[in-house]
């Protein structure tokens, strides 16, 4: 049987795609992935997404990524609100908080997020939220706002997954869990996880999945290969592939308010 899966996040605009759209959306497309969310980190990569998403009748996402605050100025919500008047645009994000690398100044950072999340509540968007080794002030940012969305690629522990889903997020799942290295914690929270509040994600180029047999000869990860991270988590859930699959496409749709043609 084949899987119908939608890819809810990818990083079309990363300079590893150049060129290369039209055959990574047809790869993907003939691997069972009907759509795809494609994400904006900064300004000109949002517009960019909007573009594709344009191009390619996919969905896009606009924001500024936490690594990215320290380039917003006081025009943010200006050129964010500009490109969500667009029916292709779904979502504001990438946005959150990431003290793991520490790109750009914590108090940035913050003020950024809430910036974002105060005009995703203006506009009544969701939001596609990003967070490293920042749980607690993500949480606390969180609650001073009235906004649904997805905690994107979630690798975090039992307690922040608890805390997530108690705020009513989405969690949204990537290659991190075929990785039978660093993936074990996140394998054994999956069946934690409620089936209609998750997302499957491949984070391409990023986070190529480690279950690929035979191995790819690049190690570039692409929308293409959605079907093993849904193989790992259908194996982890003890459900066959195509009800996650299928569950996971019927979540995206809710989560972002479309119109779903079955």
């Amino acid at each position: 049987m084949s899987l119908i899966m939608i890819d809810a996040g990818v990083n079309l605009t990363n300079q590893q795609f150049d060129n290369q759209h039209t055959d990574i959306i047809a790869r993907a497309h003939a691997a069972g992935v009907s759509n795809m969310l494609v994400i904006g980190c900064d300004i000109s990569s949002s517009e960019s997404a909007l573009t594709l998403a344009q191009n390619h009748n996919l969905y896009a996402t606009v924001g500024v990524h936490p690594h990215d605050a320290k380039t917003a100025d006081n025009t943010l919500e200006e050129q964010l609100s500009l490109f969500a008047s667009n029916k292709k645009v779904i979502a504001i994000g990438e946005c959150g908080l990431d003290y793991n690398r520490d790109f750009s100044p914590r108090d940035i950072q913050r003020n950024v997020f809430r910036r974002q999340l105060a005009l995703a509540e203006q506009l009544n968007f969701p939001v596609y939220l990003h967070e490293r080794d920042a749980s607690e002030d993500m949480l606390n940012i969180l609650k001073e706002f009235k906004v649904q969305g997805v905690l994107h690629c979630f690798t975090g522990n039992a307690e922040a997954l608890k805390n997530y889903l108690d705020l009513g997020l989405y969690i949204g799942i990537t290659g991190w869990v075929c990785d039978e290295r660093r993936g074990k914690e996140l394998q054994q929270l999956i069946p934690s996880i409620p089936l209609d509040k998750l997302l499957i994600e491949t984070d391409a180029p990023f986070l190529i999945p480690r279950t690929i047999k035979p191995k790819p000869k690049s190690r570039k990860n692409e929308p293409a290969y959605l079907s093993y991270v849904c193989h790992t988590i259908a194996q982890l859930y003890k459900l066959p592939d195509d009800v996650v699959a299928t569950q996971t496409t019927k979540n995206f749709y809710t989560l972002f308010n479309l119109e779903h043609n079955t």
